[in-house]
């Protein structure tokens, strides 16, 4: 009896994606546990292992959207070394036969009321055009997906931003203070997103409203601080999540985001990874962003963008000096939070950062 192949479970939330590579093609043998083929959903990739040995029928190509639970292949138990019998061509790759016209007669010489040649008709030469300008390709699961969320998020949520501007001569100088001890002891780089992600549980904890949901009719205030940080992969945006971050050390923070990238870079983050988040911190900074306004990330109903740190003339005790400043802006749900609440939040983690010591000391 063959044995069928079923697209498995990818998360709660995702009913379907698209099978993007066989690893083996059909009417192949195939052992256990041996790759079979990679799904690509919304959020991850998800490679796909043989339950048992056989023969290979596949009953999708690539390239084509499935849904979870369906089957996709078969595989046919055989004894090693059995001969293979070809598989039978799919159906879909059937060519479909070829039409012959009928020979016309010559058509009498042209008149100006004679239908225009094919090569110099205006239709003709304007789809050459188009064609020759343009490039039209399906959109990945995972970008449809964003596109869908960012959709959403405007749709369904009362979204303002405010913004405050950060000293960051403190945790600069802080860093380059501390670097050097820091990474012979922990292996890694105190980076600026440990501040940041310390700096929002902190403020979290003092404006709880931050960390709350709109669930229907019901608000939900979550008593975890599951802080997701924004990351940029070839596939487009993906945002890992950090758990637990009010117990996490600034070691432990630096060490999970290096964890991250590398899973990123590698096409290995998992639902696991992705899953759960009360915050969203984006930094554009790393790539030039000077100000903007970031979008929910929903259901949660705050995320905080991270700009470019730059050299601006500001008046600190009376005098007019150079200091490295960073804009921050916190967007929000204004059907959760009030402005009250959301301004004293942000002036929250300008503080932090501006008196990183705090952080350090926990105090």
């Amino acid at each position: 009896m063959n044995i069928e192949v079923k697209i498995p479970s990818a998360g709660e939330s995702i009913t379907s994606g698209v099978l993007s590579i066989w690893h083996k093609k059909n009417g192949e043998r195939v052992s256990r546990d041996e790759l079979l083929f990679t799904l690509e959903t919304d959020k991850v990739s998800q490679e796909v292992m043989a339950a048992d040995s056989g023969i290979l029928h596949t009953k999708v190509a690539e390239g084509e959207e499935v849904k979870i639970g369906q089957v996709v292949a078969e595989i046919e138990p055989a004894a090693e070394g059995a001969p293979v019998a070809a598989p039978p061509a799919p159906v879909e790759e059937k060519a479909p036969a070829p039409v012959v016209e009928a020979p016309k007669p010559a058509a009498p010489p042209a008149t100006p009321t004679s239908a225009p040649k094919a090569p110099t008709s205006p239709q003709a030469t304007q789809a050459l055009a188009t064609d020759s300008r343009a490039t039209r390709k399906k959109l990945s699961p995972l970008r449809r997906k964003i596109a869908t969320q960012l959709v959403m998020a405007q749709q369904t949520a009362a979204i303002l931003t405010t913004f405050n501007e950060c000293d960051m001569s403190a945790v600069m100088a802080l860093r380059k203070e501390l670097q050097e001890d820091f990474s012979k002891k922990h292996g890694v780089k105190l980076g600026f997103m440990s501040f940041f992600i310390k700096a929002v549980v902190d403020a979290l904890q003092a404006i709880p409203s931050i960390n709350s949901r709109m669930d229907g009719d019901e608000l939900i205030t979550n008593n975890a601080f599951d802080i997701g940080v924004a990351v940029g992969t070839e596939r487009g945006l993906i945002v890992p999540v950090l758990k637990d971050c009010e117990k996490l050390s600034f070691a432990e923070i630096e060490a999970s985001l290096a964890g991250f990238a590398v899973k990123a870079r590698e096409g290995r983050i998992s639902m696991e990874d992705l899953s759960g988040g009360v915050f969203t911190i984006s930094n554009g900074g790393v790539y030039g962003s000077l100000l903007s306004t970031p979008i929910l990330n929903p259901p949660q109903s705050g995320i905080l963008g991270m700009h470019k740190i730059q050299e601006r003339a500001v008046v600190v005790n009376g005098q007019i000096v150079a200091r490295p400043m960073m804009y921050l802006a916190l967007s929000y749900d204004h059907r959760v939070v009030d402005g009250k609440e959301a301004v004293t939040f942000l002036v929250r983690v300008k503080d932090c950062l501006e008196n990183p010591a705090r952080l350090l000391l926990g105090a």
